[in-house]
């Protein structure tokens, strides 16, 4: 299980569990999954995907970054 938060200037967007995390990266969409490799990545506009135990949610940003650390997820991000 990833524990993700996702921030965005004007206050904290998600932070709790996600089975899965598709992101807009800069070079191409990527997923990130349990024990994903440490990875800083720059995105760009689209959309981010996750799922937990809620189901699918989305979310349109314009751009931001993405670290994954030891399964702990942080998105800062730049909403429509």
């Amino acid at each position: 299980m990833l524990q993700l938060k996702i921030v965005s200037p004007e206050k904290v967007e998600y932070d709790g569990a996600a089975d899965r995390i598709l992101v807009p990266g800069t070079m191409g969409q990527f997923e990130i999954l349990n024990d994903h490799a440490p990875i800083i990545s720059t995105l760009q506009k689209g959309t981010v995907e996750y799922v937990n135990k809620e189901g699918k949610t989305s979310l349109e940003i314009q751009g931001g970054f993405v670290e994954v650390q030891k399964n702990q997820v942080s998105l800062c991000v730049e909403l429509k």
